[in-house]
């Protein structure tokens, strides 16, 4: 198995699922940069103030800042025998700097594309509800809460992302074909990608990446 594993693909195509998932079954930590991200933008540093507007406006935060982010974050001793990376590299510097990164630790790279129809994609990012308290995400056409608006688990009320409304994920979509899309060719050409289809339920995708480890 890769040291490392970059999951692929167009925003709302699942890579958070599958990344929890996939670092349960190999017991390897799950890195979300968009997570890391997040929690900064609650902060009122003058970093945590700019990724907010940066996050807002539906536009990337600079290869600088999440390079740096993510090179500290593998340096960590749980990172040893590799990680589940959810969200970076999104372009070709970041993904430079992560073969530099992953070189200097003696980590191998393994990519995996999870593909999806552009209308699942808007569904499942306009329709994503999350839990204020829990975090537990919902979706209002493929996974509705029981009762709308207040999460099943702990009867918190859901919330819309910021950067789930119609303009900015039209936004976000934009750049991953502008930016992200050309890593595809990248991995390809270097044999280390693995496209699956991101159609179906969460298990039968993971079945689907899971077999390309157990070949």
């Amino acid at each position: 198995m890769a040291d490392i594993i970059v999951l692929m693909g167009p925003q709302g195509a699942g890579k958070g699922t599958q990344a929890q998932m996939l670092a349960e079954r190999f017991g390897l930590p799950q890195i979300a940069t968009g997570d890391i991200l997040r929690e900064m933008a609650q902060g009122s540093t003058p970093l945590g103030l700019h990724v907010r507007e940066v996050q807002a406006a539906g536009q990337l935060v600079s290869d600088e800042i999440l390079a740096e982010i993510v090179k500290s974050r593998l340096s960590r001793g749980d990172c040893e025998r590799g990680c589940i990376l959810d969200g970076f590299p999104r372009t070709l510097p970041q993904a430079w700097l992560l073969e530099s990164s992953a070189e200097s630790l003696g980590h191998r790279i393994t990519v995996i594309n999870i593909e999806a129809p552009r209308e699942t994609l808007i569904k499942r990012l306009s329709g994503r509800r999350t839990c204020s308290a829990c975090g537990a995400i919902y979706n209002i056409y493929f996974k509705p809460s029981k009762k709308e608006g207040v999460c099943d688990l702990d009867g918190q009320p859901l919330f819309t992302r910021s950067d789930d409304n119609e303009e900015a994920i039209a936004q976000r979509l934009a750049l991953y074909d502008e930016k992200t899309r050309p890593l595809v060719d990248y991995y390809a050409q270097s044999g280390r990608l693995h496209s699956v289809d991101g159609a179906g339920t969460p298990e039968e995708v993971f079945r689907r990446i899971t077999a390309i480890f157990e070949s």
